[in-house]
């Protein structure tokens, strides 16, 4: 079988998520409504289809979109961010994902981007592209109980309150909430409007109905903004008389350590609430350590997140700061060929170049995008055989250079 791999045409778009659906294993169809809002949002000429020859179906998707990524230090730099990657089951294996993203790599560095990223359904797949984990995440339940928590509080004891406010509320006062938190928070990305419309019922997916949600927003003593938390809870009397509800929280935004501990002191609160999970939260959050037991806080999920492909090492490297000064010559070995060669790393002063010096080290494309926003560790990398030391004391250096006090925060799939 051949399948021809192009930019779709506005009418092709309901035969692509159909598509899209069946590689997603979603058994909906596909109304107007999901045409519409797929058209509103997105730019068809970075909509790619694989198109069987004979039948002319659509039979593999991709899509790729302008995206701001929070570096260390606060800078913003340009990525394109990819999702809906689907190959229909009866055409596996034919390389369609590999043309596909070839083709976007070639337009990503016609734009200028810097990086690429996605959220990985699956790990062995986009390594082979040069992508590297970058952000973790973890996910708590905590049991209520146990926490030591005094539930007698009435609000918060710094002087702030929590108000419960409606979707309207939230579309106006989220949206720079998120923006102030993404400014000192590295590994964050925007969030456009329609992130917040299906966030709060305005715009919805036909496979994915909205459903009621809470909303909890931290004032500040002198009326600032600076906490908003989105969650539900179920319905659950298991003897009919005793309710043993679960919270389940979909987002918890905190700008200072104030918010996130009256947010968190909130929802561990409320009347008939047991267990509270805490929806994706960085690997080194503060939720366990603000109950007077943090083993009230079980681990429940512990995953891999974003993922970081670095376009432009030049530009990359040189728009995040370091923890440490330092000089490194790093060799980037780079089968998809944006990435390769070699390049030195002034660290104190915040520049990279390329260059003909001898390497320090050695790593390829997807051990850089591991490094890059400050998650990964060199010295593991290397015990693992993925950075190899090429000068003595250059992978330690490396780990310091790269390595952040706080571990990097992607709270958004895409």
């Amino acid at each position: 079988m051949t399948a021809d791999v192009r930019p779709i045409a506005e009418s092709e778009l309901p035969d692509w998520l159909r598509a899209m659906n069946t590689g997603f294993l979603i058994a909906a169809p596909v109304t107007d409504s999901d045409v519409a809002q797929k058209a509103k949002y997105n730019d068809l000429s970075r909509i790619q289809g694989a198109f069987d020859s004979d039948s002319g179906r659509c039979v593999a998707t991709f899509r790729s979109f302008a995206q701001e990524l929070t570096v260390p230090g606060g800078a913003v730099v340009g990525s394109t961010a990819i999702s809906n990657v689907g190959v229909l089951p009866t055409h596996r294996r034919q390389g369609l994902l590999t043309r596909m993203m070839a083709a976007e790599f070639a337009a990503a560095r016609a734009r200028g981007d810097v990086l690429s990223t996605l959220v990985a359904a699956e790990y062995p797949i986009y390594g082979r592209y040069g992508f590297g984990p970058a952000t973790y995440l973890s996910e708590w339940e905590i049991d209520v109980p146990r926490t030591g928590l005094d539930r007698r509080l009435a609000g918060p004891v710094d002087g702030g309150r929590i108000d419960l406010v409606d979707e309207a509320e939230v579309r106006r006062v989220g949206p720079e909430l998120h923006e102030r938190l993404r400014a000192r928070t590295h590994g964050m990305v925007n969030r456009d409007e329609r992130w917040w419309n299906q966030l709060t019922g305005r715009e919805e997916l036909s496979h994915r109905p909205y459903r009621e949600k809470f909303f909890a927003v931290y004032r500040t003593e002198a009326g600032e903004v600076a906490g908003l938390a989105a969650y539900r809870s179920d319905d659950n009397w298991p003897d009919g008389k005793v309710p043993q509800n679960t919270v389940q929280v979909w987002g918890l935004l905190g700008l200072t350590p104030q918010a996130e501990r009256a947010l968190w002191q909130f929802l561990c609160s409320i009347d008939w609430v047991v267990k509270v999970r805490t929806g994706y939260r960085a690997p080194d959050d503060l939720v366990p350590q603000l109950l007077p037991d943090p083993r009230a806080a079980r681990i429940v999920t512990s995953a891999d997140f974003l993922w970081v492909r670095v376009l432009d090492v030049v530009r990359a490297l040189g728009a995040r700061t370091y923890e440490v000064p330092g000089v490194l010559v790093l060799e980037v070995a780079d089968d998809a060929g944006p990435a390769a060669g070699r390049y030195r790393l002034d660290a104190g002063a915040g520049t990279c170049e390329r260059t003909e010096e001898a390497a320090d080290l050695r790593l390829d494309a997807s051990a850089l995008g591991s490094l890059y926003l400050g998650d990964a560790s060199a010295v593991r990398l290397a015990a693992l055989g993925r950075v190899v030391e090429e000068r003595p004391g250059a992978v330690a250096l490396a780990d310091a250079v790269f390595r952040t006090a706080r571990r990097p925060w992607c709270p958004d799939i895409f």
